[in-house]
C-alpha cells in the first residue's frame, strides 16, 4: 500500500470525518507532540473539504479518494489525488493566506512526477491543483486538458474546490480511459535525479526503490548484488577484495556506489570537487531539517561519507602509521586517478612528493587496516577528461605487485581494446553482471547514449539510423538552434515544476566570451557549486536555471540537470576527416595534435553532450565573419552534422516530453 487511506468517493462521505482521521493518525510514522497535533489539525482541514466538494458532485459514484500517496523519488507524500475516469487531480493543501512559488512547484512535480513514471497515470490528463484556505476569490483561468499531460497548476480556495473540479471535469476528453480502482496497483518506479537518488539512500532507502522505470533497466540492482557477493568473500579468508564496476554513461554507477557506501557504513571517495561539494551539501541540509540540528552539526557525519580523495590519500600519507576507520571505500572514477609518472611531476615541488600511482597508494593504505577490506573501483570509460589520468592499466600495474587483493571485473574491463583502459591481471574474476549496460539517466530514450557515440565517432549514418528508430514516440531528446535568447526562453518552459535547467559548455570554448557567455561556474568554490546545483532562480541568481553561469565539464561531471543548454564551442569543429579539436592561445586557434588531448576534447563534448534526463538543447553561435576566431562558415557546418546526424530544430516553443502536446492553451472561465 502506497497511501494512509484509498476508497472510492462514496465510501469517503459515507465514513465519518473522525474515523479518516483516525486511520490517518494511525499510518502516520512517529513524531514529535507538537509536530503530530499540527499534522492532525491538517487534516481534519483538508478531510472538510474534500468532504465539502465530493458532496456537490453529480456522478460521485465514479470517483475515487487517495490520502497521503507515497511519492518515493520527491520523499514526500501527496495530500490528496481525486481519481475520475477522466482526469488525475493531484490536490495540495496549504493552510495560509496566500502561496507562493515553491507551493506552486511542488504541487505541479507530483504531476509531473506521476506523468513520468507512473505507469497507470499515462492516459488521462493530469491535474495539479493548490488549495489554500483564504484565497480570494477571482476569474479563473483553467488550462485545456490532453490526455498524457500534465497541466498548469491550478489555484483554489477550499470552499470553491467542488466547483473547481466540475469545471476542470468539463475541459477533459469525454472518453474515460482511467482504470480508477487498479491505479493504487499500477508500478511507480521512479527515476531521481542523481543528487535526489542520493539523499534518499542516505535516508536509507535502496538503490532498488530509485531504479529505473523501464522493465529492462534491471542490471542496476543485479550490480549492487554482484558487488556485496565478492565482498562477502570476506568470509572465505579473502582479506582483501577489489571490485571494478563499469558501465556507460548514465547507467547508475554513481548510484550503485553510493547504495554500497551508504549500506555498509564506508566512504565515497571522489577527486570530483563538484560531486563532493553537492553531494555534502545536499545531505547536510536535510540533516538540518531534523530538530535540533544545526547545518554545522549536519555536516560533520556527512564529511565522513563523502570525502575527496586526494585529501584522503594526503591525510595518510602523512601519518604512515594510521589506518582508515571504514574497511570499505567506492572510489569514483577510478580510472582518473593520477599515473605515477604525473603523480611525480605534480607533486615534484610539493613537500609531500608522490613516488607511486595514486591506486598503487590507495591500495597501500587500506592494506594498512587489520580488518578485511574492499575497495569498489567504479569505471566510466571515455570520462578521462584531464592530463594524467592513468586509466585501468594503472590499476593493474599496481595489482601486479601486490598478489593478496582477490580482483573482480566485469569483462569489459579484461577485453577493453584501448591498452590503457584494460585490466590484465591473472587470476581475475569475472562477472558480467559488474556492467551496467542500460542507461537510467535519460527519461525520454534509451538510445541517447548511443547516438552521442555515434556522433562523437563522427560516423552520421549510424546516428541517423538511431535518431529515426529512437524508442520514444520517435523523439530523440537533442535540438539544434542558433539563438541563444531562443535556448534560454525555451530551457526555462520546459523546466516546469522542480525540474532543472542549466548551461554547459567546454571549458576550451573560450570564444563564447564574445556571445555574452564568459561567466564560468567556479568547480572549486564549494558555496558557488552547491547554489548553481541545488538553489532556485529566481529565488537566488546563483542558481543553474537563471542561465547566466555555464558549467563546464569540470563542474558538471557526475552530474545531471533536467534540461540542458549546451553552448558549442570553436574548439570543437568539423573537418573532412571527423572532428577537429582546439585550443586557443593567446588571439588565434591552434589545432590539437596528441593523441591524449585529442581524446580529452572528445571526452569532453561526451561529458556535456550526456548531462541531461530529458533533453538536451545545442546552441551552435552564428560567429562573425569579421572575427577570425568566430568563423561562420565552421559553426554552420557544424550546425549542419548536428541535423545531419538526426537532432531537430528547436520548435518556438513546447516540450520534450512524453506529452501528447505541448504547453496547452488557454481559456479563461469565470
Amino acid at each position: 500500500m502506497t497511501a494512509f487511506w484509498s476508497g472510492s468517493a462514496a465510501t469517503f462521505l459515507a465514513t465519518s470525518a473522525e474515523a479518516v482521521l483516525q486511520h490517518l493518525n494511525l499510518r502516520q510514522s512517529s513524531a514529535g507532540l507538537e509536530s503530530r497535533h499540527e499534522q492532525l489539525m491538517s487534516w481534519r482541514a483538508e478531510i472538510s473539504a474534500l468532504r465539502a466538494a465530493l458532496a456537490s458532485l453529480a456522478d460521485v459514484q465514479s470517483w475515487r479518494v487517495v490520502l497521503e500517496f507515497s511519492m518515493i523519488r520527491l520523499g514526500h507524500r501527496i495530500d490528496a489525488v481525486l481519481l475520475h475516469p477522466r482526469a488525475i487531480f493531484v490536490i495540495e493543501f496549504k493552510d495560509k493566506d496566500g502561496v507562493s512559488l515553491e507551493d506552486y512547484r511542488q504541487v505541479e512535480d507530483y504531476g509531473l512526477d506521476l506523468r513520468d513514471f507512473h505507469a497507470g497515470s499515462r492516459a488521462v490528463p493530469i491535474v495539479p491543483i493548490l488549495v489554500a484556505n483564504r484565497i480570494k476569490s477571482h476569474p479563473k483561468t483553467l488550462p485545456m486538458l490532453f490526455g498524457g499531460h500534465t497541466s498548469e497548476v491550478v489555484a483554489a480556495a477550499s470552499a470553491e474546490l467542488g466547483a473547481t473540479l466540475v469545471a476542470l471535469l468539463h475541459l477533459t476528453p469525454a472518453a474515460g480511459r482511467l482504470d480508477v480502482d487498479g491505479w493504487e496497483q499500477a508500478p511507480y518506479r521512479p527515476v531521481p535525479p542523481i543528487v535526489d537518488a542520493a539523499r534518499t539512500m542516505y535516508a536509507r532507502h535502496g538503490v532498488e526503490e530509485i531504479r529505473s522505470a523501464r522493465a529492462d533497466a534491471r542490471n542496476l540492482t543485479a550490480t549492487v548484488a554482484a558487488i556485496n557477493a565478492a565482498i562477502e568473500r570476506h568470509r572465505d579468508g579473502a582479506r582483501r577484495v577489489i571490485v571494478f564496476v563499469t558501465g556507460i554513461p548514465g547507467a547508475g554507477k554513481t548510484l550503485c556506489g553510493l547504495d554500497v557506501a551508504f549500506a555498509r557504513g564506508g566512504s565515497f571517495l571522489t577527486g570530483n570537487p563538484t560531486l563532493v561539494h553537492v553531494f555534502r551539501e545536499a545531505l547536510a541540509r536535510d540533516i538540518a531539517r531534523e530538530p535540533e540540528k544545526s547545518k554545522r552539526a549536519a555536516h560533520r557525519p556527512v564529511q565522513q561519507t563523502i570525502q575527496q580523495l586526494p585529501s584522503f590519500r594526503t591525510h595518510y600519507l602523512e601519518n604512515p602509521t594510521e589506518y582508515p576507520s571504514e574497511t570499505i571505500v567506492v572510489v569514483d572514477e577510478a580510472q582518473r586517478c593520477w599515473s605515477q609518472d604525473h603523480a611525480g611531476r605534480k607533486t615534484a615541488r610539493k613537500p609531500l612528493r608522490l613516488l607511486q600511482s595514486e591506486p598503487a597508494y590507495l591500495l597501500d593504505i587500506m592494506a594498512r587496516h587489520p580488518e578485511p577490506v574492499a575497495m569498489i573501483c567504479l569505471i566510466g570509460n571515455g570520462q578521462e577528461i584531464h592530463t594524467g589520468e592513468g586509466g585501468l592499466a594503472e590499476w593493474g600495474a599496481a595489482l601486479n605487485t601486490r598478489p593478496e587483493w582477490i580482483v573482480f571485473a566485469s569483462p569489459g574491463a579484461r577485453d577493453a581494446p584501448e591498452p590503457r583502459q584494460r585490466l590484465e591481471l591473472p587470476g581475475l574474476n569475472v562477472d558480467p553482471a559488474l556492467h551496467l549496460t542500460v542507461p537510467t539517466r535519460s527519461i525520454i530514450s534509451q538510445r541517447a547514449t548511443d547516438w552521442v557515440e555515434a556522433v562523437l565517432r563522427a560516423d552520421d549514418v549510424a546516428a541517423r539510423s538511431i535518431a529515426a528508430h529512437a524508442t520514444h514516440e520517435g523523439a530523440l531528446p537533442f535540438f539544434v538552434t542558433r539563438s541563444l535568447a531562443q535556448m534560454r526562453t525555451w530551457l526555462r518552459a520546459a523546466a516546469r515544476g522542480n525540474r532543472r535547467c542549466g548551461l554547459v559548455g567546454s571549458s576550451g570554448a573560450a570564444r563564447l566570451r564574445a556571445e555574452g557567455l564568459g561567466a564560468e561556474l567556479p568547480h572549486m568554490d564549494a558555496g558557488a557549486v552547491a547554489h548553481w546545483f541545488l538553489d532556485r532562480w529566481p529565488q537566488d541568481v546563483r542558481a543553474a536555471d537563471a542561465l547566466e553561469q555555464v558549467a563546464t565539464e569540470f563542474s558538471c561531471q557526475g552530474l545531471e540537470l533536467d534540461y540542458v543548454g549546451l553552448c558549442w564551442g570553436g574548439d570543437f569543429l568539423r573537418a573532412p576527416s571527423g572532428w577537429l579539436p582546439r585550443r586557443f592561445a593567446g588571439t588565434r586557434w591552434q589545432q590539437v595534435r596528441k593523441p591524449d588531448d585529442v581524446a580529452y576534447r572528445h571526452n569532453s563534448y561526451r561529458v556535456l553532450l550526456t548531462r541531461a534526463r530529458y533533453a538536451t538543447v545545442i546552441w551552435v553561435p552564428e560567429g562573425d565573419g569579421r572575427d577570425g576566431t568566430r568563423d561562420p562558415a565552421q559553426l554552420n557546418d557544424v550546425a549542419a552534422y548536428l541535423r545531419a546526424c538526426g537532432a531537430a530544430t528547436l520548435p518556438e516553443a513546447g516540450h520534450p516530453t512524453p506529452e501528447a502536446a505541448t504547453t496547452a492553451p488557454q481559456m479563461s472561465m469565470l
